[in-house]
């Protein structure tokens, strides 16, 4: 399901929430988090080498059993957050249009979607497109994902495009650009740098609630591993390795993010 967490940042002398979904970033800063990311992959590593190395009946078998699942997860995973993003930012720009019922639109669509669990959303619109037309399965999965997770970029773009100054729109306009060529050229440029961590964290959330559309026919890594387990009913030796694949695959996601910020972190204090 889709998980929050919280940290909390100095804005302005005041304390603020940010919310942000997936798993905890570990930058060098927060040196707690850094070590507990290094023994956590270092850790799952060993594991997973140990079972398969110690004991490869079962778990070696297991192993060459899932390498279909992992990429349909990430077939799914970046195909439904390259059309988040793109929902994200009609939506995101809906929210902040001055025509009331472009505005109202986007903001609808965001409050619904964000008011339904995820896995009703895959329910729902699993069987709605399946009932007016043949969607393959992978494609299904994938409108049910975006729909769900475009109403949270949404809210990330548009706070990204409102933390630009507003002295950039009006230079942008005392150079002749019209608001479409200010928004495009000028701001969401600008933008990316703020929505591009945040966007990051989204992917590893969806990579991990993408465990969900293995109900949906989808063969997935889960789906993948309930299958192997039906037919050998080897169910701890199973879902113990879908767990540590799943861990190390968000552990490397989430140091790349950290990585990422880290950058643009040094690139603004240029």
């Amino acid at each position: 399901m889709k998980t929050k967490t919280n940290t909390l940042s100095e804005e302005k002398g005041k304390a603020v929430i940010v919310i942000g979904d997936g798993a905890a970033i570990p930058l060098k800063r927060d040196a707690g988090l850094f070590t507990a990311w290094r023994i956590a992959f270092v850790g799952a590593c060993l594991i997973l080498a140990g079972l398969i190395i110690f004991k490869p009946d079962p778990y070696l078998q297991i192993f060459k059993f899932l390498p279909d699942g992992i990429f349909v997860t990430f077939q799914v995973t970046i195909g439904s957050i390259a059309l988040a993003i793109v929902i994200g930012l009609v939506a995101g720009l809906g929210r902040m249009s001055k025509i009331r019922i472009i505005n109202l639109i986007a903001s609808t669509y965001i409050e619904i979607i964000r008011g339904i669990p995820l896995l009703v959303q895959l329910f729902y619109l699993y069987y709605a497109l399946g009932r007016f037309l043949l969607v393959p399965d992978i494609l299904a999965a994938i409108i049910a994902m975006s729909v769900c997770y475009g109403a949270y970029m949404a809210e990330v773009i548009r706070a990204g495009i409102e933390s630009i100054d507003w002295g950039q729109t009006e230079a942008a306009q005392s150079l002749g650009f019209n608001r479409t060529q200010t928004m495009f050229y000028v701001i969401l440029p600008q933008a990316w740098r703020t929505i591009l961590p945040p966007v990051g964290n989204e992917f590893i959330a969806l990579l991990k609630d993408t465990s969900l559309v293995s109900i949906l026919a989808v063969s997935d890594l889960l789906r993948r591993g309930r299958e192997f387990a039906s037919e050998s009913f080897l169910y701890f030796e199973t879902y113990t390795m879908i767990a540590i694949i799943y861990l190390i695959i968000t552990l490397i996601l989430s140091k790349l993010v950290a990585q990422m910020e880290e950058r643009l972190g040094r690139y603004e204090q240029r």
